[in-house]
């Protein structure tokens, strides 16, 4: 065989050719391949989300709510006075639901009482604007601005299929809307009710002899998770009560109604407080002038300062181990590929991919009962938190 593989000298100089190509280069190349495998099955997988967003985003949100109120869920059942998980989830769900439903009302009726005084105030200042238009520095005639309103009703009549087509399209999203709420309340209630068997089933796909590790890592993650709603809640709660006594000291109309939806955006990283805080320059503009705008502008910029470099870093930064610099690009990723759902979920599950990351590289031989959901020590893989047979979601009751 020795003989006949050395009379072919083709088949000796094609073996040879691998140890003539350069160590560097088959390292780059190994690499290669191996990270466009990796692209490849992340553009499936987000390829797949998006699919299946419909179904994706109200169990994405449902988990977000099932840890902010997993809690007081728990507190219920194993406080001096023992509620069965049903009975508790059932209690703290349909709160949640009024407390929710109360804020929602109470901002639409606060909206619609102060419309009127709004709109006689949105006239006064268009009549201030078209007099300014007249005999400020521009100098424009009353005929041009009769032809500018003209055009505009004129470009709305042309445009009048697009328009339609376009509430469609809104009254098909509301539909989706109403649709993905009615999911993400059954899922929650599943959450609630049963979130540790759900989980303890789907650790039976993982193979046994990592299986222990995995539950753990699953758990420390939804640990990072309740920390970061926590956090979250509270910096909207400062997010609404600065704005709002902001808003109050320059006499805006609908503080309390501003505040509340500061507070709901907040929950919205970055991006909604922006949203929420141009609402309030806009009501302070129609309402207050150029100059009493500019002055709540400078209110909200100097709450979003706060939040940005005060209570983020030291809350969500404590809470989910995360370096800004991070959270600002998962949250721009998040927005670029999935919209305002992505921006609202890319810190959650980045926190959560952190915590389970972490506690899988450092814990070769966990203990499941050492994991406390409601402990924020819990999210640190190196931490040992105190474990309590009454504290420890991991035990069957």
């Amino acid at each position: 065989m020795s003989e006949k593989h050395s009379q072919n000298p083709f088949v000796s100089e094609t073996a040879d050719v691998t140890g003539l190509v350069p160590r560097g280069l088959r390292i780059g190349a190994a690499l290669s391949w191996r990270f466009l495998t990796v692209c490849a099955a992340l553009y499936v997988v987000i390829w797949l989300i998006g699919f299946l967003s419909v179904v994706v985003i109200p169990i994405a949100i449902a988990m977000l709510l099932a840890a902010l109120m997993a809690p007081a869920v728990s507190r219920l059942t194993t406080g001096p006075v023992r509620v069965p998980r049903g009975i508790a989830a059932a209690i703290v769900l349909i709160g949640g639901l009024i407390v929710l439903g109360g804020l929602l009302t109470f901002v639409v009726v606060q909206f619609s009482d102060g419309l009127p005084s709004l709109q006689k105030q949105v006239t006064d200042s268009l009549h201030q604007i078209q007099t300014w238009l007249i005999d400020g520095p521009l100098h424009l005639r009353q005929e041009q601005i009769q032809d500018f309103i003209k055009q505009a009703i004129g470009f709305i009549q042309n445009n009048q299929s697009s328009i339609t087509a376009g509430a469609l399209t809104t009254a098909g999203a509301v539909g989706e809307i109403l649709t993905g709420f009615a999911l993400t309340l059954f899922v929650l209630i599943f959450f609630l009710t049963g979130g540790d068997q759900i989980w303890t089933f789907l650790t039976r796909a993982v193979p046994s002899n990592v299986r222990v590790r995995v539950d753990v890592a699953g758990r420390r993650g939804f640990a990072s998770l309740v920390s970061y709603v926590r956090a979250t809640a509270l910096v909207a709660v400062v997010d609404a009560v600065g704005i709002g006594v902001g808003l109050a000291i320059m006499r805006v109309p609908l503080v309390i109604p501003l505040a509340t939806l500061v507070f709901l955006a907040a929950f919205i990283p970055v991006i909604g407080a922006v949203i929420a805080g141009t609402v309030a320059v806009l009501v302070a503009l129609v309402t207050n002038g150029f100059i009493g705008a500019v002055i709540v502008l400078g209110i909200v910029i100097l709450v979003m300062q706060l939040e940005s470099h005060i209570l983020q870093p030291w809350l969500l930064g404590r809470a989910v181990r995360l370096h800004p610099l991070a959270v600002i690009l998962s949250i721009t990723v998040g927005l670029v590929t999935a919209g305002i759902p992505g921006a609202l979920l890319a810190v959650p599950l980045l926190a959560v991919l952190n915590a389970g990351i972490k506690s899988l590289l450092h814990e070769e031989n966990p203990d499941p009962a050492d994991v406390d959901v409601l402990d924020d020590k819990a999210s640190q893989p190196n931490a040992t938190p105190d474990a309590t047979p009454d504290a420890t979601p991991a035990k069957k009751k």
